[in-house]
């Protein structure tokens, strides 16, 4: 698994007061389209699909490049302002679309994301939200790991008072093989600081999410 790459002038914790922080985040996976559109061909071919049929000519490449999107989290720069206005309430951002690929038989799986967290020294933009989401989402995943990696790293980086993360998603490899159960939604949470610690915090930030505990 590749690390995440991570440039910055100055971390978040460290910037002076009255100044945004900007911490820019990028992705260090080498893609070989070439070797992905070889491994394409010989996966298919070994499946019984015959690509000298018409319109099947190009899709090993069509196929690499769709999964070198699926693993290719976009930049962004993480940035945070300074809490000036001492807030101390819940932010949430909720029903974030994710989309993410099963580890274990690489069928997607997707749904929508709430992360919210307790403002510490300072405040992120609303979209890195999703951005963070979308950085871990976009490698092979277990939803569970995912959920983690997301609260995690907002810990990290923000050092807020308390960071939940829910997810809510439709596995592919559960709906359309094996058990097949269409419509099964799994459900996922983590918390750090007050959202874990406080039972008020916590309960605020589920009712927000509108999962019911």
């Amino acid at each position: 698994m590749s690390t995440i790459a991570s440039q910055s002038s100055l971390p978040a914790t460290q910037t002076s007061a009255g100044t945004a922080a900007r911490l820019h985040v990028v992705h260090d996976r080498d893609i070989d389209l070439a070797g992905a559109e070889r491994g394409a061909a010989v996966f298919l071919s070994s499946l019984g699909v015959d690509l000298s049929q018409e319109g099947l000519g190009d899709t090993p490449a069509r196929m690499a490049k769709a999964w070198a999107e699926f693993f290719s989290p976009r930049p962004f720069d993480m940035t945070t302002f300074p809490n000036d206005e001492g807030y101390g309430d819940l932010v949430l951002a909720r029903d974030i679309p994710f989309r993410s690929i099963c580890e274990h038989h690489l069928l997607p799986f997707t749904g929508t994301a709430h992360v919210g967290y307790l403002p510490g020294e300072r405040i992120l933009g609303l979209s890195k939200l999703a951005r963070v989401v979308e950085l871990f989402a976009s490698r092979p995943q277990v939803q569970e790991r995912l959920t983690q990696q997301v609260a995690n790293w907002l810990r990290d980086q923000l050092a807020p008072l308390g960071v939940g993360v829910v997810l809510e998603a439709e596995h592919t490899c559960m709906t359309l093989r094996g058990v097949r159960a269409t419509g099964a939604v799994t459900v996922t949470s983590a918390m750090h600081g007050l959202l874990r610690e406080d039972a008020r915090s916590r309960e605020e930030f589920f009712a927000l999410t509108g999962i019911r505990r």
